[in-house]
């Protein structure tokens, strides 16, 4: 069993790797959720039946992570947003950066599914949009044309963010 999940880590680790950094947009958090996604994988091998490819079903899996992950982190953040409004000389300087930060989340997380992930699939992660239709089980074109409105939703919010 060890040496067949080591064979699974080595196929799909650089998958799992780029799929976590187009939606963390960060390298070290990517690699914590890939080796937790692999930790979890190893524990609930028994439960993939093969309905769907390996590669979706570890995507799956990360993706999970990652949304257990972000609810932590808000949490956290607004736990210390708080904690530094109060004891820090340089409160409008840290409000400013905080409202920056929050437009630029707001404009990437606004867009609804499967723009935001197939856009993140192909800008972050470098996916073709071949490996995108596997992953979403759809056609190629459809990978196209979803990349295509989710790059103009982009446009279209961002011009509208900055009054242009």
């Amino acid at each position: 069993m060890k040496k067949e999940f080591d064979e699974i880590y080595r196929l799909y680790v650089n998958d799992v790797y780029r799929f976590l950094i187009s939606i963390t947009g960060d390298e070290k958090i990517a690699e914590e959720l890939t080796q937790e996604t692999f930790y979890r994988a190893l524990r609930g091998i028994d439960k993939f039946k093969g309905n769907c490819k390996m590669s979706v079903w570890l995507c799956q899996i990360a993706k999970n992570l990652y949304y257990s992950y972000s609810k932590k982190e808000k949490a956290n953040y607004k736990q210390e947003l708080n904690e530094t409004l109060h004891t820090d000389t340089e409160i409008d300087e840290r409000v400013i950066t905080s409202q920056n930060n929050i437009s630029l989340h707001k404009i990437l997380h606004s867009i609804e599914e499967p723009y935001k992930e197939v856009f993140s699939l192909k800008v972050f992660a470098e996916l073709s949009y071949r490996q995108i239709s596997e992953i979403f089980g759809k056609s190629e074109a459809w990978a196209r044309v979803t990349y295509y409105r989710a790059k103009e939703k982009i446009k279209s919010l961002y011009m509208e963010s900055e009054g242009l």
